[in-house]
């Protein structure tokens, strides 16, 4: 099956329509039989709640050219149970894994030739989402329900090419609440967010870094990823907290640290104003960002720079950067049966 004629070198990362979606309907207390469609456009009633009150959540999955052809997927199962995770949360149906398995390999399938070719450094986006459609008014759940599924070819998250360093700025706002959906990948999240990622650009960094609601001491994550540290001591320790969103990436990134680095390490609270002079390497992670390694950060009025001054890549990060991209391209063995292979053909 031929390819579609893109630079996929030059791919940033942003929507490229494709030629074919998933969609599935949940109506009077049941899921309908869903289809592939072609058109990009979900028609909306006015008083959708998703409209209103962000009744709707939503993954982000990648799919990869293996050096042989095969396309793969990371940890999609893990994805099918955040999403689900996150519906109970909204009040929304939970979507049958088998159904939304079915539904990404469907459309995997179906835009193959959108799927970037191995060694071009881009990816196939996969974009699955639920939401509250359907007439209402009142704050109170849908009555219907739209599950969709669409990808895109997309290129690295940060404009630099390849495993580059990126800069973080501490948000005076807060992204989530105690008790909040911070650990839920909804759409509400997000949307606040867009001020402190534009404020964090005006100071020269690439993305917010938020620090906990309640005290404002301990580290939390980035607008878009979670965060990684690597720490004096050979340890590598990343944030716990109830505001922050469960990554697939960050879940895997540690314990290649502990079985492949044999690196010390914990998910805990981490103190940035006391903690931050015992930082070696830190980075943000995530389906989209991948791992991207951060340079500096700035925190009360003034930047702090980490590897090499904060100028290039340091060895943990870039280690597990190859290991992680390496089982997720094919390249490398994956002892974790991480890997989900669509047959194309089917």
């Amino acid at each position: 099956m031929e390819k579609k004629e893109l630079n996929w070198a030059e791919l940033g990362f942003q929507y490229r329509k494709t030629d074919y979606r998933f969609s599935a309907s949940h109506v009077d207390g049941k899921w309908l039989e869903g289809n592939l469609v072609e058109s990009e456009i979900i028609p909306i009633h006015e008083g959708a709640p998703a409209l209103h009150y962000a009744q709707q959540c939503f993954e982000g999955m990648k799919a990869q050219t293996a050096p042989d052809g095969r396309v793969l997927l990371f940890r999609p199962q893990l994805n099918s149970e955040r999403l689900n995770e996150a519906a109970s949360r909204l009040l929304m149906p939970e979507v049958p894994h088998e159904m939304f398995m079915s539904a990404v390999e469907e459309v995997v399938r179906a835009n193959y030739a959108w799927i970037p070719p191995f060694g071009s450094g881009a990816s196939l986006y996969i974009r699955p989402l639920l939401i509250g459609v359907g007439e209402n008014l009142g704050l109170r759940p849908a009555r219907s329900f739209e599950f969709r599924v669409f990808v895109s070819p997309v290129g690295p998250y940060y404009q630099s090419a390849g495993l580059a360093v990126i800069a973080l700025a501490v948000s005076e706002m807060d992204r989530a609440a105690p008790n909040g959906t911070g650990n839920f990948k909804v759409g509400a999240n997000y949307a606040g967010g867009l001020l402190a990622t534009r404020r964090a650009q005006a100071l020269g960094a690439d993305e917010a870094l938020y620090l906990d609601a309640r005290e404002r001491r301990f580290i939390d994550e980035a607008g878009s990823a979670n965060i990684i540290i690597s720490m004096s001591g050979d340890r590598f320790v990343t944030p716990l907290s109830e505001a922050v969103l469960p990554s697939i990436t960050r879940r895997s990134l540690m314990l290649l640290a502990e079985d492949k680095l044999k690196l010390k390490t914990e998910s805990r609270p981490i103190d940035l104003r006391k903690e931050l002079g015992e930082f070696e390497e830190i980075a943000a992670c995530g389906t989209a960002a991948v791992l991207s390694p951060v340079g500096k950060i700035w925190f009360d009025d003034q930047w702090h720079s980490f590897y090499d001054n904060g100028e290039s890549v340091g060895p943990v990060m870039q280690e597990l950067y190859n290991l992680l991209v390496g089982i997720q391209k094919g390249e490398l063995d994956d002892p974790y049966g991480w890997i989900h292979e669509i047959s194309i053909q089917d």
